[in-house]
């Protein structure tokens, strides 16, 4: 079809891959992979047969498949599929499994379908920010988010419960974010600081907080962004003193936390009134 996209990417940050189809009508017969499927369908109803068991899917439908799930589907509404995924090995699990339990295991998801979830928005969420190439400081953290998000409604596996954390060393996290917000931050740096692990360093810093780790680097970044603008700072200028990769990226956070574009706000003090 001359509509038909099909969009692969390997994120070099996460080492996941990142599949995208649009308008595809191919029926895809019975097979498996020896990795992880996780994904959501955007457009079209298809019939998916997994592990012997048939299901009708539509948008809004989650889609996990474990390594060696047998699996088939075709469309049965004659229009066509969107459908979104990401494909975890084996490997990247059990990293992501270790930050989680303290050890290397691959964990069994239950359903093959998730109806109507919630976790496609935070499917989606990852998926958009790989193909736009994104901090892998904010992929990484959402990426554990999801994991872990599916592993308590729909795995075999358990995590185990949290002891009280450190004030101190969320702090710690916080003076360093606020004094490193123009360098490129990680998870990594993080985790090397306080010597927790990703997993309960998130857990803790955003429990504390209210606010995930990036979301608060990002939100130093933009107070300070309004300071350069206030004193008449040209956005361009502005993005790469604050820590951001371009522009758009700091329009994009700018937006969305102020409601206003950094050219905008800027007009206002130029104007010394609204815009």
């Amino acid at each position: 079809m001359p509509d038909e996209t099909r969009t692969i990417y390997l994120d070099p940050d996460l080492d996941v891959e990142a599949y995208r189809f649009k308008g595809i009508t191919q029926k895809f017969p019975a097979h498996f992979h020896d990795y992880y499927v996780i994904g959501f369908i955007e457009v079209g109803e298809r019939e998916l047969i997994c592990r012997g068991e048939e299901y009708v899917i539509q948008p809004g439908d989650v889609l996990i498949f474990n390594p060696y799930d047998t699996h088939s589907c075709e469309q049965v509404d004659g229009g066509t599929l969107d459908y979104r995924c990401i494909n975890v090995n084996a490997n990247v699990m059990k990293k992501a499994m270790f930050e989680m339990k303290g050890e290397e295991v691959l964990p069994r998801f239950k359903e093959s379908v998730l109806y109507q979830s919630e976790v496609s928005s935070a499917l989606k969420d990852i998926h958009v920010k790989i193909l736009g190439k994104e901090e892998a400081f904010q992929k990484e953290e959402l990426f554990l988010y999801l994991i872990e998000e599916l592993i308590k409604i729909n795995s075999d596996l358990t995590i185990p419960e949290e002891g009280l954390e450190s004030s101190q060393k969320v702090q710690e996290i916080s003076n360093y974010l606020e004094e490193h917000y123009t360098q490129k931050v990680s998870l990594q740096a993080l985790s090397d600081l306080t010597g927790w692990s990703k997993y309960h360093l998130l857990r803790s810093f955003t429990r504390q907080k209210g606010i995930s780790p990036y979301s608060y680097l990002e939100t130093v970044r933009v107070n300070h962004a309004k300071r350069m603008l206030e004193q008449g700072v040209k956005p361009i200028e502005v993005a790469f003193l604050t820590g951001f990769s371009d522009q758009s990226h700091l329009t994009r956070f700018f937006k969305s936390m102020i409601g206003l574009t950094p050219k905008q706000y800027m007009k206002i003090f130029e104007k010394k009134g609204e815009v």
